[in-house]
């Protein structure tokens, strides 16, 4: 078939029914098939020849055009589609305006009389016969069209769905593949997987169904839409369908957590004072919660209200239990809470649905303890202070209780207290005051002379031992594990003496500190590291002034020297 016997408008016709078709851009199709027409040329003129194809898009006509490119001497490697310039000087001469002979420069057409001496770039165009597509050449061109035209289908299906991501969309069930189902979303599918499914639903071909677009990824074998119901985003976009304050921004969703299709917690604030943010979201008489509740398959919903102090959100959190009392581990990212002994069940929930929805929403670890657990456990606290005065400072349980009733929890505390302290304690005079200190240096002085020899036995060096800030027995714990240099020390890592936590599969794991337990911060074991890192010259004291970029301890390892860090 000679593309010159074709009926050229069919081109143009063909390209804009495709284009309707697919729902995509009529220029992307002209386009696939002036790659197609130009590929079919190179099978005629040579796999070499630069040759491009251009259909005009009024009348249809393919023009087939050999291309030539100016390049340097040193960069020439294929006469078929390049020229140095000497060789571009005389076909430089030889073009005219006008005619199929042509110079572009810079994509624009130039008049080489006007235009001096060829430069590298300049592009000499020279308009060949079109060729004949025989039968295996066509079948070439039309898959090369096809191919084109399904990607620009992908790519207009991926930007649609893309920007759509994060909010609810209508489609219709087509079928069930592997326990996932593939919805019709208009323009596309999406994957319903079954991990994605509310429990005990139940969907066949042709059922309308509401999703949540969770995910919209580009693959291999065309955008994948991936839907979901159990998604807290879900409910959290059906409140803001149903309640025009939250979609006015007048009242914030602030947290999301549930249990698909048995029960979930929602935490609202609301901005405006006027507004009950629960009122708002429950509706006259339940209308607005019940629309949601319906839609997701009676999924009881507790609509709490959000507050900045966390012991009072973690309160709201966990009705419709009641709470006693609230202690909170900021470091550790946990909670502790006591219920009365009869409401420990109903904090819990069943199975413990209602204290891990409550821990998921407020984003602590928390712990329920009834009010007679935590008396037991505050009187074995009591007790094993009680025993350590009675062991260490050699006074009776009468004197030892007192000391521990009055906050003091260690032998640093009595040793080193203002003396009006102790004096305060009922019965207890100056001399017995002055003994009790006595008593608590001497044995802190005996407890420290012995964790240095320990310390030195286990081959602590003088540097590290003549560093301030570090006790003896801070000394003795860090020999223990190796660190017994000053070197070693700076090559330490803040999380290292401190203590952290780390994200592990979806839960907070401890990490211990060499020295937490003295009560060593992350702050301070950051001043400690960068202090001896700037005693042995790893870091310049003049980039820790106040004013200088901060660098991360990890950064400042990097200076030290190759063997410090072996």
């Amino acid at each position: 078939m000679a593309i010159t016997s074709a009926n050229q408008l069919e081109l143009l016709q063909t390209a804009e029914a495709v284009a309707r078709e697919k729902m995509i851009d009529p220029g992307l199709v002209v386009e696939a098939m002036e790659d197609s027409l130009a590929r079919a040329a190179k099978s005629r003129y040579g796999a070499d020849m630069d040759i491009h194809v251009k259909i005009d898009r009024k009348t249809g006509r393919a023009t087939f055009t050999r291309v030539r490119t100016v390049v340097a001497d040193e960069e020439f490697e294929n006469h078929h589609a390049q020229f140095t310039p000497a060789q571009a000087k005389a076909y430089f001469v030889k073009a005219q305006p006008g005619r199929e002979e042509f110079w572009l420069r810079g994509g624009v057409r130039i008049d080489p009389a006007a235009a001096g001496a060829p430069e590298p770039g300049d592009e000499f165009h020279e308009v060949v016969p079109p060729v004949d597509l025989g039968r295996i050449a066509a079948q070439s061109a039309k898959q090369v069209i096809l191919q084109r035209v399904r990607e620009a289908e992908r790519d207009r299906q991926y930007e649609e769905f893309r920007d759509r991501a994060g909010s609810i969309i209508n489609g219709v069930v087509r079928r069930e593949e592997y326990g996932n189902l593939i919805v019709d979303i208009g323009r596309g599918e999406g994957v319903l997987r079954r991990s994605d499914r509310i429990p005990r639903e139940n969907y066949r071909p042709n059922d309308r169904i509401r999703c949540f677009i969770k995910d919209v990824r580009r693959e291999q074998r065309g955008p994948q839409v991936f839907l979901s119901r159990t998604a807290p985003e879900f409910m959290a976009a059906l409140f803001k369908m149903e309640v025009p304050e939250i979609y006015d921004g007048i009242i914030e969703i602030k947290a999301v957590a549930r249990d698909p299709g048995s029960r979930a917690k929602i935490a609202v604030i609301s901005y405006d004072s006027s507004i009950d943010p629960v009122g708002a979201c429950v509706g006259m008489r339940g209308s607005r919660v019940q629309a949601v509740v319906n839609e997701l398959q009676g999924e009881k919903i507790d609509i709490i209200p959000w507050n900045e102090d966390q012991a009072t959100f973690l309160v709201n959190a966990l009705q419709p239990a009641e709470v006693s009392k609230v202690v909170i581990d900021e470091d550790a990212q946990r909670i502790e809470v006591v219920v009365p002994d009869e409401q420990l069940s109903l904090a819990i929930g069943r199975r413990g649905q209602n204290v891990r929805l409550a821990s998921q929403l407020t984003g602590l670890d928390i712990d329920i303890l009834t009010e007679a657990e935590e008396s037991e456990r505050r009187q074995a606290e009591f007790a094993e202070r009680t025993q350590l005065f009675m062991d260490a400072l050699d006074v009776d349980e009468f004197l030892a209780q007192l000391l521990v009733a009055e906050g003091f929890t260690s032998l640093e505390e009595v040793a080193y207290v203002e003396q009006d302290e102790l004096l305060s304690i009922e019965g207890l005079d100056e001399d017995t005051a002055e003994e009790l200190q006595a008593r608590a240096r001497d044995k802190l002085e005996e407890a420290n002379a012995r964790a240095l020899e320990n310390a030195r036995a286990l081959g602590a060096d003088d540097s590290l031992i003549g560093f301030e800030g570090l006790s003896p027995q801070m000394l003795e714990a860090l020999a223990k594990d190796g660190v017994k240099t000053l070197e070693d020390f700076a090559t330490c890592a803040d999380w290292e003496l401190a203590g952290g936590w780390t994200e592990v599969n979806g839960k907070r794991v401890k990490d211990e500190g060499l020295l937490e337990p003295f009560d060593v911060g992350l702050e301070e074991a950051q001043t400690m590291i960068m202090t001896a890192r700037v005693m042995l010259g790893w870091v310049d004291p003049a980039d820790l002034a106040p004013g200088a970029e901060d660098e991360d301890e990890d950064e400042g390892a990097e200076e030290a020297p190759e063997e410090a860090r072996g």
